[in-house]
């Protein structure tokens, strides 16, 4: 996670399996719908939120974890990637702020932005 002038953002790199251990960590009701390759971890997109985990210092042991549901969202954008331009990127507009998700190549910008517009439309 980076802070850029107050806003948060996050780098997804590419799509990869759902981690067995998010399940301690969804309500009733609530589904795993993909993961994504972040820096050190790994940021989960469900049916209600976004959950990202942030593992910290040296070690990593320390994790923060930031959850984003998507009934905060009061307005998003996306971004392709150009020819020239290597990141594809997501802005939400959310009650705490403005946030910013950058995309690798290995995302799929659409099927994210399909899974935001099912959740909150």
């Amino acid at each position: 996670m980076a802070e850029l002038g107050g806003m948060l953002a996050w780098t997804f790199s590419q799509e990869v399996a759902v981690p067995d251990d998010i399940q301690e960590l969804l309500v009733e009701g609530e589904e795993a719908v993909v993961a994504y390759k972040t820096i050190r971890d790994v940021a989960i997109v469900t049916n209600k939120r976004f959950i990202i985990s942030d593992k910290q210092g040296l070690t990593g042991k320390k994790v923060e974890v930031y959850t984003i549901p998507f009934n905060s969202i009061n307005m998003y954008s996306t971004e392709n990637a150009g020819k020239l331009d290597f990141n594809a990127e997501i802005e939400l507009w959310t009650r705490a702020g403005k946030m910013k998700i950058n995309l690798g190549r290995g995302v799929d910008i659409r099927k994210l932005d399909k899974i935001i517009a099912k959740a909150i439309l």
